[in-house]
């Protein structure tokens, strides 16, 4: 089985960030609407975990709106030869 290089990924490579970005926001809504639930009715250790995913949520969303401004960055194209894996022994 061959897992090295094909030359082609450049041109086939897509970028999963704005789907990364869609699902930290859901996640990030949804944790901060079990923390508010959670806190009204008094359940501060489920509050607190919610809070922390929150957090989680909202410091992912940071990094991908960063990565996503950083815009494409240099891939090489069909003139780089493939690799071929490590051969472990």
């Amino acid at each position: 089985m061959h897992l090295g290089r094909t030359g082609s990924e450049p041109l086939q490579a897509r970028s999963a960030l704005r789907m990364r970005l869609g699902l930290a926001a859901f996640g990030l809504v949804w944790a901060i609407a079990g923390t508010v639930i959670f806190s009204v009715l008094g359940q501060m250790g489920w509050a607190i975990f919610f809070g922390v995913l929150a957090l989680a949520a909202a410091i992912d969303l940071v990094v991908v709106v960063h990565h996503i401004r950083q815009g494409p960055h240099y891939q090489p194209g069909r003139d780089v030869p493939p690799y071929h894996p490590v051969r472990r022994r």
